[in-house]
């Protein structure tokens, strides 16, 4: 199994590039996975429903089974979000887990940015960005990035962005 990034400020392009990305590199005859981090708090289930019930009573996991899919939830209640890792273990085996967020965690990532969002980027303070894929070329940039600073991707190029990451991503 291998690893690698998507990162970028909340409405940058991330989750529009990797709805992209994913069949391109299934397309490729690879089994992908994904991990999403988010600062929100999240339910899968809703108030009334007999799982939400269930866990709001004190379960600390409820395992949720349908026709087509199944959820395991966890309630942390109160304890540290677990390590990176952690969760890898409990992925089942693929070829590829994409990552979004864990912005500190040591692994290769590819930024998205978009310049008329107005931040800034978040390479050169986020570990292991290699690659920033934006809808801008570091040319037409006001203040271009320096020389050592990560590769540049047309965003709108899915394929040679998949390419890049498959050349890039790390085994676990």
């Amino acid at each position: 199994m291998k690893i690698f990034g998507v990162a970028g400020h909340s409405g940058m392009g991330k989750t529009t590039l990797l709805e992209r990305l994913v069949p391109e590199i299934t397309a490729r005859g690879l089994v992908v996975s994904l991990i999403k981090h988010s600062h929100k708090n999240i339910d899968i289930d809703r108030p009334g429903k007999d799982s939400y019930r269930l866990r709001e009573s004190g379960c600390k996991e409820v395992l949720l089974l349908g026709n087509d899919r199944w959820a395991l939830m966890h309630e942390l209640r109160g304890a540290p979000e677990p390590a990176l890792d952690y969760l890898l273990d409990r992925m089942q085996h693929c070829d590829l887990v994409l990552i979004e967020g864990f912005k500190n965690g040591d692994f290769p990532k590819l930024e998205v940015w978009r310049e008329a969002l107005g931040k800034s980027t978040l390479w050169p303070e986020w570990p292991g960005i290699l690659a920033v894929a934006s809808d801008v070329t570091p040319a037409g940039l006001a203040s271009a990035p320096v020389a050592e600073g990560p590769v540049w991707l047309d965003l709108s190029d899915t394929a040679s962005i998949a390419t890049f990451v498959l050349l890039h991503a790390v085994k676990r």
